[in-house]
């Protein structure tokens, strides 16, 4: 019998959630995704050693701000992990905008588009690249105007539904539904292991999915940070997962029938909007105060959006942890490559 990996593979498209180029090459996902905390630490890998020497020599010979230069070298660096990451899929690579800029639409926008024409210059055509965005409501409107224009995004750290109802309803190519953050909040406040059909995480990817095939949404579920092989088998058939490679080793070498959880013809219809998920709108006017409760299928605004949020401490908290992560391994990779250029 076929190893759960190839059952895996027959009805999900792998991504590899790594920038390991010897684990890429055994592993052959079809896409691969990274993140600053996996580009850190290419700077000391073997494997990325002339990658590394190339950016910096190249930001010797750029003049100006010491601080500009480093962070311009450690953006090339990342574009050339991409190059060479691409050189071992046939698919996307997703590289992700600046976690800094969470927060500001326009610089969102600004730096997704440098990207893109960092591949350009690179050889990489536009088609193969997905720009990582947070999901919080600026870096949702950023995808929006990026959509239009013709740039796929992938929306990351996602964790609750109004997330996934706001990305779909802008257009973003793909989600990545954080699994594994949202165990690790339930087990802490909990202090209890559950088993994979109760997992929370698992659940959301689940209600995410049967609400976006159950409505026709074209927007790709890729199920992400997963913390053992029960998560990832509880979501097969899920459009994508991104896994590390140790645990899609661990599933190459386990036996036995894969069974598929999720497929589009099979999705419950699901509701993710409902009216207690608004607040209620005041109206005031010079006679009274009027109160309208809102539609469930207007678009989500972001009031809506917000609110939802506030209400989930595990999106709110893990969000922002995140956030704070990715963007102070990023500054930790600009003070390396700073200390290298010296």
């Amino acid at each position: 019998m076929a190893s759960k990996l190839d059952q895996l593979r027959a009805m999900t498209t792998i991504v590899a959630d790594t920038g390991d180029l010897a684990a890429l090459a055994r592993v052959k996902p079809v896409d691969c995704t990274t993140n600053p905390t996996l580009i850190l630490k290419a700077v000391d890998t073997p494997e990325y050693r002339d990658v590394v020497d190339e950016a910096l020599a190249w930001g010797r010979k750029q003049s100006g701000d010491d601080v500009r230069v480093a962070a311009a070298t450690a953006d090339r660096l990342a574009i050339s992990v991409g190059v060479e990451l691409l050189r071992l899929v046939p698919g996307y690579v997703s590289i992700e905008v600046d976690a800094n800029l969470s927060f500001n639409i326009r610089a969102s926008v600004a730096r997704a588009r440098q990207i893109i024409d960092a591949y350009k210059q690179r050889g990489i055509p536009p088609e193969r690249v997905l720009i990582k965005l947070a999901s919080t409501w600026e870096g949702i409107r950023a995808a929006e105007i990026l959509q239009r224009e013709g740039v796929k995004c992938n929306m990351t750290l996602l964790l609750n539904r109004a997330q996934a109802v706001a990305s779909a309803e802008a257009g973003a190519f793909l989600i990545s539904p954080f699994v594994g953050r949202i165990y690790d909040w339930h087990k802490k406040s909990t202090g209890k292991e559950v088993a994979a059909h109760e997992d929370p995480g698992v659940r959301s990817v689940r209600d995410i999915y049967g609400y976006y095939k159950s409505n026709g949404i074209q927007t790709i579920v890729m199920g992400a940070s997963f913390r053992n092989t029960g998560q990832i088998e509880a979501l097969a058939g899920c459009d994508r997962l991104t896994i590390a490679p140790a645990l899609m080793d661990a599933l190459a070498s386990e036996e036995g029938e894969l069974k598929r959880a999720l497929a589009p013809a099979a999705a419950e219809p699901r509701s993710l909007r409902t009216a207690e998920d608004g607040i209620c709108h005041w109206f005031v006017s010079e006679d009274a105060v009027d109160i309208k409760h809102p539609d469930p299928a207007d678009p989500i605004d972001e009031t809506t959006f917000r609110w939802i949020m506030n209400e989930d401490a595990m999106a709110t908290e893990k969000l922002a942890e995140g956030i704070r992560v990715f963007a102070h391994d990023l500054q930790t990779l600009r003070h390396r490559i700073a200390e290298r250029l010296q």
